[in-house]
């Protein structure tokens, strides 16, 4: 589909959405030192897509593309923060930060989470949703290449709300203590939440890519995928998990990350 491409609209879009991904990470990081907690910063992660959605659409050229984006960015973004702040309510800080902050003496952990945990954030974020910030300023109708991308970012939300509730309703089970999910979505990929994340941007690439020159902004989604998969998601988690009883068995018969049929134990 032709798309009418603004180059100087997409300048003011970019730094506008630069500068909310800034300031929402220094809010989360002065709240975070009030609460001395470096773990809110996951709530934020869902929220500044939210906001960078709905910057970059108020900066653009106001097409139905940026405005389909920005309202499948907040449904995503918005059940994401919750989810993670009734997961966190009750807890301390998160395994995962204090092991990355282990490494400094305690006067400077909270310098060094500005850079490492709030900085590095804010730039991925911004990185991870230029797609929604090319869309912005483009103007052209929704076709059926935007149609497929809103059912693949779906999909998506399908896996991560469901295999985020299946999980919940397992725990709140006494009788399941010691024993590894392994049930509904949990049986065809071990992570379906990393899987559903990964769909979800993948979906939103796609809803931006079919006007020019969305499509360039592809590193976005693989650099999701990467982190969700291989770095900082998935893998990272699995070094601890593999530790527990059982689940080197449930890897064994489980894909890791693309939901495949189980094989038979």
């Amino acid at each position: 589909m032709g798309s009418s491409f603004d180059g100087g609209v997409l300048v003011v879009v970019l730094l506008g959405s630069l500068v909310t991904s800034a300031l929402a990470m220094g809010v989360t990081a002065v709240v975070a030192k009030r609460l001395g907690r470096v773990a809110v910063v996951d709530v934020t992660w869902g929220l500044v897509f939210v906001a960078i959605g709905w910057v970059a659409y108020a900066l653009g050229q106001h097409s139905v593309r940026s405005l389909v984006l920005a309202v499948l960015v907040t449904l995503w973004g918005g059940r994401l923060a919750w989810h993670i702040r009734g997961r966190a309510l009750g807890h301390g800080e998160d395994p995962r930060y204090e092991k990355l902050l282990s490494s400094q003496p305690p006067e400077k952990r909270f310098r060094y989470a500005l850079v490492r945990v709030f900085g590095t954030q804010g730039v991925a974020a911004w990185f991870v949703s230029l797609p929604l910030q090319v869309a912005a300023a483009t103007d052209s109708a929704l076709g059926w290449v935007g149609a497929l991308g809103v059912v693949v970012w779906l999909v998506g939300v399908t896996f991560e709300s469901v295999g985020d509730a299946q999980l919940k309703a397992f725990k709140a089970d006494p009788s399941n203590k010691g024993k590894v999910m392994d049930r509904g979505l949990w049986g065809w990929t071990r992570h379906p939440n990393y899987f559903g994340d990964s769909a979800v941007w993948w979906g939103l690439f796609v809803v931006a890519a079919e006007a020019w020159p969305g499509v360039l902004t592809v590193l976005s989604p693989v650099v999701m995928t990467y982190f969700l998969a291989f770095a900082t998601g998935a893998r990272l988690l699995e070094s601890e998990m593999a530790k527990r009883p059982g689940y080197p068995e449930y890897m064994e018969r489980t894909s890791m990350f693309f939901p495949l049929p189980p094989k038979k134990r």
